[in-house]
């Protein structure tokens, strides 16, 4: 895997696993006041920061376990069971 590759593999990850993330321990405001910038069902405390922090944190394991499996050759096409026969 290029360094490219890899990047981009990332941040794809990242992404799925923010939008995974999101909606963990948010609580929503059930009355919520619109004149000051709140909405009924807006999560009262949003806890951004944290969440973006697991979100780095999990897709970084995940991106980890991603480039082993590309790297090894348990997943090849080029040997192993999922090579192509020569022809």
């Amino acid at each position: 895997m290029t360094w490219f590759t890899g990047i981009v593999v990332y941040l794809l990850i990242w992404w799925t696993a923010l939008f995974a993330v999101l909606p963990v321990g948010t609580q929503p405001d059930p009355e919520g006041d619109p004149a000051a910038g709140g909405w009924r069902g807006a999560p009262r405390q949003p806890r951004l920061g944290r969440k973006l922090l697991a979100t780095t944190l999990v897709s970084a394991l995940i991106w980890l376990a991603v480039y082993a499996l590309v790297e090894s050759d348990w997943l090849s096409f080029r040997s192993g069971w999922l090579a192509l026969p020569d022809n």
